[in-house]
């Protein structure tokens, strides 16, 4: 019956104006196309306080208190490594709510922090990077003709 179309005012003060003039509901159902709980809900509305607006605040509820945000940038700030995932371990293990990753990172954008991301990538030990130096210094002569490679390419075709 209904396509779930959100109303505007001036629709709604017709179908209010309509219902003022002693249109039924049903009436105004089928003529605007809409179910009955929402003319009904309208003229409730329109007669308890006398205004068509819609409330504010409604939608979904925050998962996190202004508390508890403030919480999660305070250990943010006294933990500046800490990825998300920790910060909301530690806010479930200080306040019993739980909370994901993804709404950590919202708040503490919020607040102008960011959340530090997971290390994706294996830290090097020491061998490694000897072993990674030694090879740069090794191949230096290569990486610089092919970088003059690249320069004077680009130079040409600017030119």
């Amino acid at each position: 019956m209904s396509n779930h179309l959100r109303l505007d005012d001036g629709m709604r003060w017709r179908i209010v104006g309509r219902l003022e003039a002693g249109q039924s509901q049903v009436q105004i159902c089928r003529e605007f196309n809409l179910t009955p709980s929402v003319v009904r809900n309208l003229w409730k509305q329109f007669q308890d306080t006398g205004s068509i607006e819609r409330k504010p605040g409604q939608g979904r509820p925050r998962a996190t208190t202004a508390t508890e945000d403030r919480y999660l940038s305070i250990i943010a700030r006294r933990n500046r490594g800490a990825t998300a995932s920790q910060l909301s371990r530690d806010l479930y293990a200080a306040t019993g709510t739980r909370v994901s990753r993804v709404t950590v990172s919202k708040r503490l954008h919020e607040t102008g922090l960011l959340a530090k991301r997971p290390a994706v990538c294996v830290p090097l030990t020491s061998t490694n990077r000897r072993v990674r130096l030694a090879w740069c210094r090794e191949h230096i002569d290569c990486i610089m003709d092919q970088w003059a490679t690249v320069l004077f390419t680009d130079e040409s075709r600017s030119a």
